[in-house]
């Protein structure tokens, strides 16, 4: 089992994103289930009680975790955004940015998918995820409005949620060798599955 000494150079600042930014580093190198604040403090070097002044509990830490994951998510989405007008396209640039997202920063897609070890509801977190959520209604309302969507834009909706979710949780699950899939082009692999499922729905002109 991986065993870390304490850091033992944290001394003033800012130990509210300190523990975060600890927490994510203990869930890459030991998982999720390891994560306690007397660990976190231990790995900080600071008192097993310091981490109590900012956080009273493992799930408000861990809603902390959360919270930074959708910021994150929320600017890479925001990013793949940029100069995309057409609604169909904007509705695959979001899931290419989710991809990207989850893949790249599997801590924060572990953390914030633990909807039992988060605040989920009393947090900020829903409303974010609604609103993501209502983003990609949209994108797919204006798509179908527009004669270019062969199914259902609900259905359209929650297929491509769950192709993204279930691709980024294989990868994440270490699943990809399995299936004869390198894990170096789980970002490839799943994008291009997204696309090729969004081919599928098109209407062609």
């Amino acid at each position: 089992m991986t065993t870390s000494t304490p850091r033992g150079t944290y001394h003033h600042g800012d130990l509210r994103r300190a523990m975060i930014a600890e927490t994510i580093r203990l869930i890459e190198a030991e998982g999720l289930e390891k994560v306690t604040l007397r660990e976190v403090a231990r790995r900080l070097g600071v008192s097993s009680g310091a981490p109590f002044r900012h956080v009273p509990s493992r799930m408000a830490l861990l809603t902390l975790v959360a919270e930074e994951a959708m910021e994150r998510l929320q600017a890479e989405i925001a990013a793949a955004l940029e100069g995309v007008s057409a609604p169909l396209e904007r509705f695959r640039a979001t899931g290419h940015g989710f991809l990207r997202w989850a893949i790249r920063n599997p801590a924060h897609f572990q953390v914030i998918s633990a909807r039992g070890l988060i605040d989920f509801e009393g947090s900020g977190l829903r409303r974010a995820n609604d609103a993501l959520r209502a983003m990609m209604a949209d994108q797919l309302a204006e798509a179908a409005a527009q004669g270019m969507l062969g199914d259902a834009p609900e259905q359209v909706l929650i297929t491509g949620r769950a192709l993204a979710y279930g691709l980024a949780r294989m990868h994440l699950d270490g699943q990809f060798p399995s299936w004869g899939l390198d894990p170096a082009a789980a970002e490839q692999v799943a994008i291009a599955a997204i696309d090729r499922y969004l081919a599928l729905v098109t209407v062609r002109p």
